[in-house]
């Protein structure tokens, strides 16, 4: 199993590319099963989750194809199985937004119930009383969703939490749904816009997405169409938090302050002075950063994403933090590692309080999560002597070739196979 070792100490300096977006490429390539048209992506991130989802595509008869330039084509023209078996799903939550584009296209479903990081519960069952309210006559037996309908009919669906993936099903299924739908309480982060713009080029009447009440009036069929995936904000916040906690002095390619807002705002409260155009993000610290306090909550505000990079960045930081999480309730693992390197922290329900040390020590750390495992990284980055991360295949699900961007700012880390 692949680890990380980081010889830490070392500001990061210089230039590098952010790429496109998981938590966007993910449900819009969901979105190429609701059309017999090919649908073709551009910034498709090259990660372990995007590859798991091609297989599970592919897998249903969706013809995969990569241009020179490395574009994604995915023609669902010939889509003959509408199943997402458990061996596929299991490792990725992710997977559960091919319920709805296969219901809506096919009459049917039958897709396992998912796995992916084991940070909290993301119950189904929102996705389950979606379907309901829209006619579909759904069960769970065995460890998988089944859901039939010979054609979905229009709703108004008021969802008691804000979720982004059931926002995101919602959508999608209301697109070839008879008469109108109106979802409230809806999920405003910029991936729902980003999968709102994808399916408009295909033909959808949606209005609404990126506000809390999202209308979609149906139509029969969907075309194909051209999409370009945005850049990943919380890759972007990473590497931004990575470059403050060091003390140094970054630009980030190919990405947008505008869609980080609450993460910039908390950079420039530890100290940072940010600098931003229409693609670009420049960071430059000038001494060490200041402790500073968050309540994750659903977009606009903080988000969940980055609350373990804030804690390794406030592990250094002058002065004492609270973090609260309220998104999930097991996602304070990773300060039991932090505080093998050295860090001070208190956990209480779903508070920590980190107090600033002046130094944290290279150790040995397991990764438990996606974000948990960069963190860690963050972490060895700023340690003395030499961090090793175990279990890095989460970070391998979310962040591509991690260790060669961190490597071209100039850390001192490699992976060891």
């Amino acid at each position: 199993m692949d680890k990380l070792l980081i010889r830490g100490g070392v500001p990061l300096s210089g230039e590098v590319r952010i790429s496109g977006a998981k938590n966007a490429a993910l449900p819009i390539m969901c979105a190429a099963l609701l059309s017999a048209a090919p649908l073709r992506l551009a910034n498709v991130p090259h990660l372990r989750d995007v590859t798991t989802l091609l297989n599970l595509l592919g897998g249903m008869g969706v013809a995969v194809s990569l241009d020179e330039k490395l574009g994604l084509e995915l023609d669902a023209g010939r889509l003959h199985t509408p199943l997402a078996p458990y061996d596929l799903v299991k490792t990725m939550r992710a997977s559960i937004l091919v319920l709805w584009p296969l219901l809506a296209r096919c009459g049917e479903a039958r897709v396992s119930l998912p796995g992916g990081c084991a940070i909290g519960q993301r119950p189904v069952d929102l996705h389950i009383k979606g379907l309901q309210a829209m006619g579909a006559d759904v069960r769970v037996e065995h460890g998988y969703i089944i859901a039939r309908a010979k054609r979905l009919k229009g709703a108004r669906i008021f969802t008691d939490l804000v979720t982004v993936t059931g926002t995101e099903n919602l959508m999608m299924a209301a697109c070839l749904a008879e008469g109108t739908s109106v979802i409230e309480n809806a999920a405003r982060e910029p991936e729902v816009v980003d999968l709102a713009n994808c399916l408009k080029a295909m033909g959808a009447n949606i209005e609404g997405a990126g506000s809390d009440t999202i209308t979609i009036e149906g139509v029969s069929t969907l075309a194909g169409a051209a999409h370009r995936i945005m850049p990943d904000r919380i890759e972007t916040g990473t590497f931004l938090v990575a470059a403050a906690a060091t003390g140094g002095s970054v630009r980030l390619r190919d990405t947008n302050a505008r869609i980080l807002d609450a993460v910039v705002d908390k950079l420039r409260e530890a100290g940072a002075t940010i600098t931003a155009d229409d693609d670009s993000i420049a960071l430059e610290m000038d001494g060490p950063p200041l402790s500073v306090n968050l309540r994750t909550s659903p977009y606009p505000a903080f988000p969940t994403d980055m609350q373990a990079q804030f804690m390794a960045l406030d592990c250094i930081a002058r002065g004492t933090a609270v973090l609260t999480e309220t998104i999930f309730e097991n996602r304070f693992m990773h300060a039991l590692e932090l505080q093998r390197l050295g860090a001070d922290i208190e956990i209480s329900g779903n508070t920590a309080v980190v107090k600033g040390v002046a130094q944290l020590d290279g150790a040995t750390v397991m990764a438990t999560d996606l974000r948990a495992s960069a963190s860690l990284v963050i972490a060895g980055l700023v340690a003395r002597g030499e961090t090793v991360v175990e279990r890095i295949y989460h970070l391998d699900r979310g962040y591509e070739c991690i260790e060669e961007k961190l490597s071209q700012l100039g850390a001192g880390i490699k992976r060891i196979r």
